[in-house]
């Protein structure tokens, strides 16, 4: 008894695995894309600009020099992770929905 993917085309072990092939390739394409992309944030009213890669790495922080209060070191210190963090989310959420955009649809439950 052979076994069937539910959904598969038949005759289609082979397509299948094209099929595959195929969303795997797409899948590294978006995801070069995207790792090579900038997402920047701004927070504090612009005072402090974040930008991140996709891979999450930080490429480059901006302070405006109004924002730079020696005894305020906490305020800026709470301004840089914040831009940060929603630099990595911006990046995170654009690889996701590469990610899905790059699966067109197809789920094979335990893979992806």
């Amino acid at each position: 008894m052979k076994a069937r993917i539910p959904g598969a085309p038949q005759g289609g072990a082979n397509n299948m695995m094209k099929k595959i092939q195929e969303m795997q390739e797409n899948m590294e394409k978006v995801q070069a894309e995207i790792e090579a992309t900038e997402f920047t944030s701004s927070v504090g009213g612009g005072a402090v600009e974040v930008t991140v890669t996709g891979a999450h790495e930080v490429t480059a922080v901006t302070l405006k020099p109004e924002i730079v209060d020696p005894d305020d070191i906490e305020m800026l210190q709470d301004l840089i992770i914040s831009a940060t963090n929603e630099s990595i989310r911006k990046a995170t959420e654009a690889m996701e929905q590469g990610m899905e955009k790059a699966k067109g649809g197809l789920s094979i439950p335990g893979l992806f």
